[in-house]
């Protein structure tokens, strides 16, 4: 998988170089440099040929809406796989937690209701053993 992305990538890198020239280029400006700004600007156009044909290649890639959010914040978009494992992690826990309390709470409901109905929960107990599988 890691293939179809290699070409898309140094595509990306050398028109992103080529944009960074282009820019260095146009912010101080002489006319002797008109053939070189041109052709950077053949360059740039090229490039995005090049791109514009690896999009079979990609297309069908599903990229999260929230990957864009951290890239429009300034952040690097490989945090967003950090992120979402750390939310998953602390939602595990906090089920966990309630899994836990839940059985706590089955326990002691189940020893009340020995007390009070012990010929009940001798059958409810002998019921849940036929259902449990082996």
């Amino acid at each position: 998988m890691a293939d179809k992305f290699e070409a898309l990538e140094q595509h990306l890198e050398m028109f992103i170089e080529n944009t960074r020239q282009m820019g260095i280029i146009v912010s101080d400006f002489q006319p002797q440099g008109q053939n070189v700004l041109n052709s950077k600007i053949n360059s740039m156009i090229s490039g995005l040929q090049e791109i514009d044909k690896q999009k079979p290649k990609v297309q069908d890639v599903q990229v999260p809406l929230e990957v864009f959010d951290y890239i429009d914040q300034g952040k690097n978009p490989q945090l967003y796989t950090k992120d979402c494992m750390e939310k998953a992690l602390a939602k595990n826990e906090t089920v966990k937690g309630k899994i836990d309390t839940y059985k706590k709470f089955k326990g002691l409901l189940m020893v009340e209701l020995n007390k009070a109905f012990p010929n009940e929960v001798n059958k409810y107990r002998a019921i849940r053993r036929d259902d449990r599988p082996s």
